[in-house]
């Protein structure tokens, strides 16, 4: 890696000696995390992103080079290699750039212009392509007569044969060519026949066009979706006309006989050879494009999501809700774990009286501090039952997103052998309230439901790209030691899937842990996976008062100092701001410990494992329940819950969200809607068009208020205030059948 040191450093502008240092780490064994965090004094504080495209950079240049050395060998071993051909590869910068080299030399299947060498034909070509004045091609053609060249015709194709696939494998045309088709190109899509009632999502396409320059990375895997389900012809390329003029600039040198002759093989080569090779190279490459537009997009809503606000460690009285079947109850202690389950029926008549005394008795019984129901079918009516009720609890909506699909995991039937699929779902929306983080790593990324076209991309590369999104996430946040699951410790720096066990075994073993120095006695935790990840556990209350802070206990010493130095015991210190104001800085930097690790040791001691997430808080729906119900003009609050590149969708709480085109986010123009916006955050929208048929809702944020609402406000809808919710457990059936008709219809 060290001859990629200094080509990273200017790629990326940075220092030399910070690419070095990286590179170093990794070889090491160092994460990205533990980089960041721990190592800011030698990598001049470099954060994650700027370490991980060092790794990618890295990566990338390693691959160049390995098909490099490929290519040389292949060249090499057909003794072809030249001086010119070496120089052409070294001065080469891209693997695009190798590849048009190589081309010539690339072992192939039989070719026309293959079958028209072995025929003889190549001398013929050879004098086509001088283009000289006075030459008769079919004289010289006759000559090239043979049993398997009948005619003086044949030769020519043949000879033209071979003109078309030199053109093609000109590493300078090609590249000429490309510029064209990048620059001038179009992206053109229209329907395949008699499908038009199938592919009608895919309308906006029937007959499309767009510059390739100018295409954005969603309509590119749209269109490409619609292709490979057989609904679109897809087309990109430049202007036929304009392309084979071009070509013939570059190969046609006479306006001759034997000129005209390759401007025949010319354009045979455009269109049989190159047209389609460039059409598929930039294809392929605007797929990638839009497949790392679309990861990046996903992985930062997915960073989003699991930075949610948790409630924090509360009791709590969680509910699945549902119709047929019913709401599932669950109670939950602090720590999350299961004490009761119950079942209740709101949607069927004669059971509204039963149910209420059933949450009441959990009430009274678990004293949980707050409710938690998932977000889905019947959740907002299950919502309004339970305010109803009046219990003074603090009710909060829960995004079930991937719920069913951790209900039926493997994961869960471990968590839970003797429960069913619907209570498993209730624990799991519970513990999202409580700590989003730890409860969505159970879930595979892309079933949470905030990305876009997650199904169409790179699956390795979107699997690498937010596993490295989760770990950033989990160790910024920190984890419990001692109520940690293995799904959560696995994704720590240092820590894989079979340490992860280890450390939950030794848990159990011990019961629980009361000291960072007992990860020694993890099995196969050895010294390097303790120094990763060490600062990334807390052990609350523990036997050193610095295990429940990010402090790494390499520092353990320094703090230590610090403390005799002020002549107080170090409990004494941890949480004191005056204390820690008193604190000369620059007295203790020196040997390991920089400038960079002092302040944020400094930094930590004042809010000592402090939790970077804010607190969770209500959010409150307008009275609307069913997209019947939502009429152009409103303007409501609603929760952002994706972002893409042409918008935000937004839950207004009627079961379809409605999406806020990138033009209706904000008066000034934005090429991205996180600029503006943030997953969760609640927003006040203004209802531009309804579509009950599609299920459709345009909302317009800029048209709603200038100002979005930050993150944890509760916005009272603008819409005619309701009457205080009534307590139906004590009514009448046939009354509270009434009060529940009149509130959601006869669904």
């Amino acid at each position: 890696m060290q001859e990629f040191i200094i080509p990273i450093a200017q790629s990326l502008n940075l220092r030399i000696n910070q690419v070095d240092v990286v590179l170093q780490l990794f070889a090491e064994g160092a994460t990205i995390p533990f980089i960041a965090r721990y190592r800011k004094d030698k990598t001049g504080a470099l954060d994650e992103v700027q370490i991980g495209r060092i790794q990618d950079e890295a990566n990338r240049l390693k691959e160049f080079h390995d098909r490099k050395a490929a290519i040389i060998k292949s060249i090499t071993e057909q003794g072809k290699m030249t001086d010119a051909i070496q120089s052409k590869l070294d001065a080469a910068e891209t693997i695009t750039q190798l590849e048009d080299i190589y081309l010539p030399y690339k072992p192939k299947r039989k070719t026309k212009a293959s079958v028209a060498r072995e025929n003889g034909l190549e001398p013929l070509s050879a004098i086509l392509s001088e283009q000289k004045n006075g030459v008769d091609p079919l004289k010289e053609a006759a000559a090239f007569i043979n049993e398997k060249v009948l005619t003086a015709e044949d030769a020519l194709q043949g000879a033209r044969d071979i003109i078309a696939e030199q053109v093609n494998e000109d590493a300078e045309i090609r590249a000429t060519m490309r510029k064209l088709f990048e620059e001038k190109g179009y992206v053109i899509s229209t329907l395949v026949k008699d499908k038009d009632a199938e592919a009608i999502k895919y309308k906006d396409y029937f007959d499309f066009s767009e510059p390739v320059h100018k295409i954005p990375s969603h309509r590119i895997l749209a269109i490409l979706r619609g292709f490979l389900e057989g609904f679109l012809r897809i087309s990109i390329a430049p202007d036929e006309e304009t392309a084979i003029h071009l070509l013939e600039s570059k190969a046609v040198k006479s306006n001759n006989a034997s000129g005209e002759q390759v401007k025949k093989a010319v354009k045979d080569s455009y269109k049989r050879l190159l047209q389609p090779a460039l059409e598929t190279e930039l294809r392929t490459a605007l797929k990638q494009q839009a497949d790392e537009e679309a990861i990046r997009v996903f992985a930062e809503n997915l960073r989003q999501l699991l930075l949610t606000s948790p409630l924090g460690s509360k009791r709590l009285l969680a509910i699945d809700p549902g119709y047929r079947t019913g709401c599932k109850l669950v109670c939950l202690d602090e720590k999350g774990e299961l004490l009761k389950t119950g079942l209740i029926f709101i949607h069927e008549p004669g059971k509204l009286a039963e149910a209420g005394a059933t949450i009441r008795s959990l009430i009274e019984k678990y004293k949980p501090q707050a409710i938690a129901i998932g977000d889905g079918t019947a959740g907002r009516e299950t919502e309004q039952f339970i305010k109803s009720l009046q219990t003074g609890l603090p009710v909060f909506l829960v995004n079930e997103d991937g719920a069913s699909v951790y209900s039926a995991s493997e994961t869960a039937r471990e968590e839970f052998p003797d429960e069913d699929i619907t209570v498993r779902g209730a624990v799991s929306i519970g513990r999202r309230l409580m700590d989003p983080l730890a409860e969505l790593v159970k879930i595979d990324p892309k079933s949470i439901g905030v990305g876009q076209y997650q199904h169409d991309v790179n699956q390795f590369r979107l699997k690498e790209k937010l596993d490295q999104t989760v770990v950033s996430c989990v160790n910024s946040v920190g984890v419990n030691l001692n109520t940690a699951s293995r799904h959560l410790l696995a994704y720590v720096s240092g820590i894989n899937t079979g340490i992860a066990e280890n450390i939950v075994k030794h848990r159990n073993s011990i019961g629980r842990f009361t000291s960072r120095k007992q990860l020694h006695d993890v099995t196969r935790l050895g010294e390097k996976a303790f120094e990763q990840c060490a600062g990334f556990l807390r052990v609350k209350e523990g036997e050193h008062p610095l295990d429940a802070s990010s402090v790494h206990p390499e520092a353990y010493s320094l703090v230590e100092t610090m403390a005799k130095d002020l002549g107080v015991p170090l409990p004494s210190l941890i949480a004191n701001d005056e204390l820690i104001g008193k604190i000369e800085y620059k007295k203790y930097i020196g040997g390991n410990f920089g400038e960079h690790t002092v302040r944020d040791i400094l930094q930590e001691l004042k809010k000592p494992g402090l939790d970077p997430r804010s607190e969770a808080q209500t959010f409150e729906f307008a009275a609307i329940y069913i997209i019947e119900d939502v009429k152009a003009g409103m303007v409501v609050p609603g929760v952002v819950t994706n972002l893409t590149r042409f918008g935000a969708f937004i839950d207004i709480g009627v079961k379809q969200d409605g999406l806020v085109h990138i033009s209706e986010i904000s008066n000034t123009y934005i090429s991205d809607p996180s600029e503006k916006l943030k997953l969760n955050q609640h927003v006040k929208v203004k209802v531009m068009e309804v579509d009950a048929v599609r299920k459709r809702i345009s909302l317009s944020i800029k048209q709603a208020d200038e100002k979005t609402t930050p993150v944890g406000k509760t916005i009272k809808p603008n819409v005619p205030k309701e009457k205080p919710a009534k307590d139906l457990s004590g009514l009448a059936m046939s009354d509270a059948l009434s009060e529940l008709k009149k509130k959601f219809g006869n669904r």
